[in-house]
Protein backbone atom coordinates (compact mmCIF):
# COMPACT_ATOMS: atom_id res chain seq x y z
CA UNK A 1 0.00 0.00 0.00
CA UNK A 2 1.23 3.43 -0.53
CA UNK A 3 2.69 5.42 1.94
CA UNK A 4 1.26 3.29 5.00
CA UNK A 5 -0.04 5.09 7.99
CA UNK A 6 1.05 3.61 11.37
CA UNK A 7 -2.32 3.15 12.70
CA UNK A 8 -3.41 1.39 9.51
CA UNK A 9 -4.04 -2.20 10.96
CA UNK A 10 -3.99 -5.29 8.34
CA UNK A 11 -4.13 -8.85 9.54
CA UNK A 12 -1.53 -10.83 8.09
CA UNK A 13 -3.63 -13.11 5.91
CA UNK A 14 -4.82 -10.24 3.82
CA UNK A 15 -3.32 -8.86 0.26
CA UNK A 16 -3.10 -4.89 0.08
CA UNK A 17 -1.45 -4.70 -3.14
CA UNK A 18 1.54 -2.05 -2.95
CA UNK A 19 -0.17 0.78 -4.94
CA UNK A 20 -3.62 0.92 -2.62
CA UNK A 21 -4.27 3.95 -1.02
CA UNK A 22 -5.22 3.31 2.75
CA UNK A 23 -6.45 6.16 5.25
CA UNK A 24 -5.52 6.31 8.69
CA UNK A 25 -7.35 4.58 11.56
CA UNK A 26 -8.69 1.96 8.89
CA UNK A 27 -8.69 -1.99 10.08
CA UNK A 28 -8.85 -4.64 7.10
CA UNK A 29 -9.00 -7.88 8.51
CA UNK A 30 -8.91 -11.64 7.43
CA UNK A 31 -8.38 -12.40 3.92
CA UNK A 32 -9.22 -9.19 2.25
CA UNK A 33 -7.97 -7.99 -0.93
CA UNK A 34 -7.55 -4.70 -1.21
CA UNK A 35 -6.04 -3.76 -5.38
CA UNK A 36 -3.56 -1.79 -6.56
CA UNK A 37 -5.54 1.87 -7.45
CA UNK A 38 -8.18 1.11 -4.91
CA UNK A 39 -8.74 4.37 -2.71
CA UNK A 40 -9.77 3.64 0.91
CA UNK A 41 -10.95 6.33 3.36
CA UNK A 42 -9.82 6.95 7.10
CA UNK A 43 -11.20 4.99 10.09
CA UNK A 44 -12.89 2.23 7.95
CA UNK A 45 -13.64 -1.29 8.54
CA UNK A 46 -13.05 -3.91 6.77
CA UNK A 47 -14.41 -7.44 7.50
CA UNK A 48 -13.23 -10.85 6.95
CA UNK A 49 -12.88 -11.51 3.36
CA UNK A 50 -13.55 -8.20 2.00
CA UNK A 51 -12.44 -7.29 -1.78
CA UNK A 52 -12.17 -3.72 -2.72
CA UNK A 53 -11.70 -3.27 -6.95
CA UNK A 54 -9.06 -0.75 -8.55
CA UNK A 55 -11.48 1.56 -10.12
CA UNK A 56 -13.53 1.27 -6.50
CA UNK A 57 -13.56 4.42 -4.09
CA UNK A 58 -14.63 4.22 -0.81
CA UNK A 59 -14.90 7.24 1.75
CA UNK A 60 -14.49 8.03 5.65
CA UNK A 61 -15.93 5.54 7.92
CA UNK A 62 -17.42 3.13 5.69
CA UNK A 63 -18.17 -0.08 7.19
CA UNK A 64 -17.94 -2.74 4.97
CA UNK A 65 -18.94 -6.00 6.76
CA UNK A 66 -17.90 -9.81 5.98
CA UNK A 67 -17.64 -11.15 2.55
CA UNK A 68 -18.83 -7.64 0.44
CA UNK A 69 -16.91 -6.87 -3.26
CA UNK A 70 -16.55 -3.42 -4.01
CA UNK A 71 -16.10 -3.38 -7.94
CA UNK A 72 -14.74 -1.09 -10.41
CA UNK A 73 -17.42 1.98 -10.82
CA UNK A 74 -19.07 1.43 -7.60
CA UNK A 75 -18.56 4.51 -5.24
CA UNK A 76 -19.07 4.98 -1.21
CA UNK A 77 -19.46 8.17 0.29
CA UNK A 78 -18.86 8.68 3.92
CA UNK A 79 -20.25 6.57 6.64
CA UNK A 80 -22.00 3.59 4.32
CA UNK A 81 -22.50 0.68 5.89
CA UNK A 82 -22.75 -2.38 3.87
CA UNK A 83 -24.30 -5.30 5.70
CA UNK A 84 -22.97 -9.08 5.55
CA UNK A 85 -22.89 -10.58 1.77
CA UNK A 86 -23.82 -7.08 0.06
CA UNK A 87 -23.85 -7.56 -3.71
CA UNK A 88 -22.50 -5.10 -6.03
CA UNK A 89 -22.72 -5.45 -9.84
CA UNK A 90 -21.19 -3.38 -12.66
CA UNK A 91 -22.06 -4.63 -15.97
CA UNK A 92 -25.76 -4.68 -17.54
CA UNK A 93 -25.62 -7.43 -19.56
CA UNK A 94 -22.54 -10.05 -18.82
CA UNK A 95 -21.69 -12.63 -20.69
CA UNK A 96 -18.42 -14.93 -19.69
CA UNK A 97 -17.53 -15.16 -23.83
CA UNK A 98 -17.63 -11.39 -23.95
CA UNK A 99 -15.74 -8.79 -22.47
CA UNK A 100 -17.73 -5.73 -21.05
CA UNK A 101 -14.85 -4.15 -19.36
CA UNK A 102 -15.36 -0.86 -21.54
CA UNK A 103 -18.91 -1.17 -20.16
CA UNK A 104 -19.05 -0.53 -16.42
CA UNK A 105 -21.91 1.32 -15.01
CA UNK A 106 -21.10 3.70 -12.36
CA UNK A 107 -23.04 3.06 -8.95
CA UNK A 108 -22.76 5.55 -5.74
CA UNK A 109 -24.11 5.17 -2.62
CA UNK A 110 -24.00 8.61 -0.53
CA UNK A 111 -23.27 9.54 2.61
CA UNK A 112 -24.78 7.64 5.60
CA UNK A 113 -26.53 4.93 3.67
CA UNK A 114 -27.24 1.77 5.05
CA UNK A 115 -27.42 -1.71 2.93
CA UNK A 116 -28.64 -4.47 4.58
CA UNK A 117 -27.41 -7.30 4.41
CA UNK A 118 -27.32 -10.09 1.13
CA UNK A 119 -28.93 -6.70 -0.71
CA UNK A 120 -27.93 -6.63 -3.77
CA UNK A 121 -27.24 -3.34 -5.26
CA UNK A 122 -27.60 -3.06 -9.89
CA UNK A 123 -24.71 -1.39 -11.22
CA UNK A 124 -26.29 2.29 -12.32
CA UNK A 125 -28.40 2.68 -9.32
CA UNK A 126 -27.93 5.93 -7.21
CA UNK A 127 -28.74 5.92 -3.36
CA UNK A 128 -29.35 9.10 -1.14
CA UNK A 129 -28.01 9.93 1.75
CA UNK A 130 -29.09 8.34 4.66
CA UNK A 131 -31.16 6.25 2.53
CA UNK A 132 -31.91 2.15 4.18
CA UNK A 133 -32.09 -1.12 2.20
CA UNK A 134 -33.65 -3.91 3.97
CA UNK A 135 -31.99 -7.06 3.93
CA UNK A 136 -32.43 -9.30 0.86
CA UNK A 137 -33.75 -5.97 -1.51
CA UNK A 138 -32.64 -5.96 -5.01
CA UNK A 139 -32.55 -2.13 -6.20
CA UNK A 140 -32.03 -1.01 -9.58
CA UNK A 141 -32.42 2.98 -9.72
CA UNK A 142 -32.05 6.27 -7.97
CA UNK A 143 -34.00 7.03 -4.44
CA UNK A 144 -33.83 9.52 -2.13
CA UNK A 145 -32.20 10.59 0.91
CA UNK A 146 -33.93 8.53 3.66
CA UNK A 147 -35.40 6.74 1.34
CA UNK A 148 -36.35 2.95 3.08
CA UNK A 149 -36.20 0.56 0.44
CA UNK A 150 -37.36 -3.26 0.49
CA UNK A 151 -38.50 -5.96 -1.74
CA UNK A 152 -37.67 -7.70 -4.61
CA UNK A 153 -37.25 -5.92 -6.72
CA UNK A 154 -37.11 -2.95 -4.00
CA UNK A 155 -39.55 -0.13 -3.68
CA UNK A 156 -40.00 2.94 -1.26
CA UNK A 157 -42.02 1.91 1.33
CA UNK A 158 -41.28 5.26 3.91
CA UNK A 159 -38.84 7.43 5.22
CA UNK A 160 -35.78 6.70 7.81
CA UNK A 161 -34.48 8.82 10.03
CA UNK A 162 -30.65 10.06 10.09
CA UNK A 163 -30.49 7.73 12.90
CA UNK A 164 -31.99 4.56 11.03
CA UNK A 165 -35.33 4.54 12.70
CA UNK A 166 -38.72 4.42 10.65
CA UNK A 167 -40.10 7.68 10.55
CA UNK A 168 -43.74 6.76 11.53
CA UNK A 169 -45.23 9.94 13.97
CA UNK A 170 -45.57 13.49 13.19
CA UNK A 171 -45.67 16.88 15.16
CA UNK A 172 -48.27 19.32 15.61
CA UNK A 173 -46.50 21.03 11.76
CA UNK A 174 -46.62 18.24 10.01
CA UNK A 175 -43.07 17.17 10.51
CA UNK A 176 -42.06 13.46 10.57
CA UNK A 177 -40.23 13.02 13.98
CA UNK A 178 -37.16 10.11 14.92
CA UNK A 179 -38.41 8.37 18.19
CA UNK A 180 -34.51 8.43 18.95
CA UNK A 181 -33.35 11.59 18.42
CA UNK A 182 -36.34 13.70 18.49
CA UNK A 183 -34.71 15.36 14.93
CA UNK A 184 -37.66 16.97 13.23
CA UNK A 185 -38.04 16.21 9.45
CA UNK A 186 -39.65 18.22 6.71
CA UNK A 187 -41.33 16.24 3.38
CA UNK A 188 -41.54 18.64 0.32
CA UNK A 189 -44.76 17.71 -1.98
CA UNK A 190 -41.76 17.03 -4.79
CA UNK A 191 -40.79 14.17 -2.41
CA UNK A 192 -37.90 15.46 -0.74
CA UNK A 193 -37.19 14.89 2.99
CA UNK A 194 -34.85 17.08 4.76
CA UNK A 195 -33.59 17.40 8.62
CA UNK A 196 -34.81 20.91 9.88
CA UNK A 197 -32.74 20.00 13.03
CA UNK A 198 -29.12 18.66 11.54
CA UNK A 199 -27.45 19.61 8.44
CA UNK A 200 -26.90 16.51 6.38
CA UNK A 201 -23.30 17.55 5.74
CA UNK A 202 -22.27 17.54 8.81
CA UNK A 203 -21.42 14.30 11.74
CA UNK A 204 -23.84 13.95 14.13
CA UNK A 205 -23.20 15.12 17.33
CA UNK A 206 -21.28 12.88 19.76
CA UNK A 207 -23.07 12.21 23.06
CA UNK A 208 -21.32 10.28 25.83
CA UNK A 209 -22.55 6.57 26.15
CA UNK A 210 -23.06 5.59 29.85
CA UNK A 211 -20.54 3.71 31.49
CA UNK A 212 -20.68 0.21 33.00
CA UNK A 213 -21.00 -0.44 36.81
CA UNK A 214 -17.88 -2.27 38.03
Amino acid sequence: MSDPSPDVFVHPSACVDAAASIGAGTRIWHFCHVMAGAIVGRSCTLGQNVFVAAGARVGHGVKLQNNVSVYDGVTLEDDVFCGPSCVFTNVKSPRAELSRKSEFVPTRVRRGATLGANATIVCGSDLGRYSFVGAGSVVSGSYPDYALLVGVPARQVGWVSRHGHRLSERDGSGNWLCPESGFRYREETNGVLSCLDQPEDEPLPQTEKPSCPP
